[in-house]
């Protein structure tokens, strides 16, 4: 079933906004001893890859994301609408399952896109690698989390048949 122009922008508007609440407040972990924190909305952002013309979730992933920085750490949401754009990019919305075996492969470049674009993030923002080599045990659990849940969603979606009914 092709899906209309109207309802790819409204699912595209409603993943932006899932995500941005989700990493802003609902799965917000703060780190203690830092103004930083981790959450697992990446999942979203891999999730609306699954489902959407390939644009369209960079635009949901970039937005929400971008968003839910400036919401709490205004010095990293154009860094992160850019990472988030090219986690979305890793996946494929062109299979008749969301865990297919390219979405499966897709979580590794995604793991090295994040690890290694909040390092140089954190490199530029704090100035020293050893500041930046202090945040990739957290982002590796962001990491960690994110592809955990990606896989039960996409798993209970899956078994729902969602994109047969899309």
């Amino acid at each position: 079933m092709r899906r209309k122009p109207l309802q790819i922008m409204v699912m595209t508007a409603l993943f932006a906004a899932l995500i941005t609440v989700f990493t802003a407040y609902i799965g917000h972990i703060p780190l203690p001893g830092t103004e930083g924190y981790i959450h697992f909305a990446d999942a979203l952002i891999f999730l609306a890859a699954c489902l959407l013309p390939g644009p369209y979730a960079a635009a949901a992933g970039a937005l929400g994301a971008g968003l839910a920085d400036i919401l709490t750490a205004p010095a990293y949401a154009i860094p992160t609408a850019m990472i988030k754009i090219c986690l979305a990019l890793c996946f494929s919305a062109k299979r008749e399952k969301i865990l297919c075996a390219r979405n499966w492969l897709a979580l590794l470049p995604a793991a090295a896109i994040t690890l290694g674009g909040y390092f140089l993030v954190e490199k530029v923002i704090k100035y020293t690698w050893q500041a930046a080599l202090l945040t990739l045990p957290a982002n590796l659990a962001q990491v960690i989390g994110s592809a955990a849940l990606f896989v039960l969603l996409g798993f209970a979606m899956d078994k729902a048949g969602l994109k047969r009914k899309m």
